[in-house]
């Protein structure tokens, strides 16, 4: 039996958390861009205010995806639990966030939604196929 490499599971350990860290950074970044544009869009045409929670969830939701896909990019196991990582760092930075900012923000029927997609976004990973699993 082949002993592992104990040099070698270290720079795994540690490749695999500066990917993570990439996808939670890479997901924070879109989702600012993205709701910026969309705030911008909210104040200087006619869009209904009555749009801003299903557009908030499709852009977390992107978000979350995309930074997944990022940090299972260049990694040789454990895909599934990056990309999980990367949901879940993303939304208790958010929910740590906004408690900072707003002092009324609470455990509510919209951050449900927001753990429910991320959810959703990580078992279409697992079960259709990632190709970086």
């Amino acid at each position: 039996m082949i002993k592992p490499n104990i040099a070698t599971e270290e720079s795994e350990i540690k490749k695999n958390f500066i990917q993570i860290f990439k996808g939670c950074v890479f997901s924070i970044i879109f989702s600012l861009i993205f709701l910026t544009i969309y705030a911008m869009l909210l104040v200087y045409t006619e869009i209904s205010e009555s749009t801003i929670v299903p557009i908030v969830v499709i852009i977390t939701g992107i978000s979350i995806l995309l930074g997944s896909t990022i940090s299972t990019k260049n990694i040789k196991k454990n895909g599934i639990i990056n990309g999980g990582i990367v949901g879940l760092s993303y939304i208790v930075i958010l929910y740590l966030a906004s408690s900072v900012c707003l002092v009324g923000f609470s455990f509510n029927l919209g951050f449900c939604g927001m753990l429910i997609t991320r959810n959703i976004n990580w078992n279409d990973r697992r079960h259709y196929g990632c190709k970086y699993k």
